[in-house]
């Protein structure tokens, strides 16, 4: 997309909300206790993407020991058949409430969560976005993403705008 046809923050934000929905399945990265970076797939739950996503996780998991030491995470989500690909990065901690998790609830959650938000040890998990990216490609996913590592080694930046739309915003 070239800089006069880019989309306002407002728009940005709306495309990337609706990304992070049609997605739903993401990888979800901390840092372990020893400095290594660690991902994980998470699957987000339902809910208005204003900032803040939510998973459901069990308070014993490595993922909820590295987040207590270090909060900084990343999640990245594809969304294949949009061609389509989101970076969130922000800061996450543990945040149960028994009203969210009712909320929140999905019955295909009780596979790993059989007592739904009374099993023993159920939390959830909050990710608040600092800033977000994403990649749209307007052709085919092989093709875009060749012409954009050709575009990007090559360093031109107006093959790289015209291969794919790509955004960044704070939150």
């Amino acid at each position: 997309m070239h800089h006069d046809d880019a989309p306002s923050d407002d728009d940005a934000r709306a495309r990337i909300t609706e990304l992070v929905r049609d997605a739903r399945i993401c990888m979800l990265t901390t840092t372990d206790l020893d400095g290594r970076q660690v991902s994980r797939p998470m699957v987000l739950q339902k809910a208005e993407f204003d900032g803040d996503l939510w998973f459901f996780t069990h308070d014993h998991s490595a993922k909820i020991r590295q987040i207590r030491v270090n909060p900084q995470v990343n999640i990245a989500f594809s969304s294949p058949g949009r061609k389509a690909w989101v970076s969130v990065s922000g800061t996450a901690a543990e945040a149960w409430r028994r009203d969210r998790a009712e909320r929140l609830w999905h019955p295909l959650l009780g596979e790993l969560f059989p007592d739904g938000p009374d099993t023993p040890g159920i939390t959830l998990l909050k990710v608040h976005a600092g800033s977000a990216e994403y990649w749209e490609s307007p052709g085919g996913t092989a093709t875009s993403l060749l012409g954009y590592a050709r575009a990007v080694a090559a360093d031109r930046r107006a093959d790289v705008a015209d291969v794919a739309e790509n955004r960044t915003v704070g939150y």
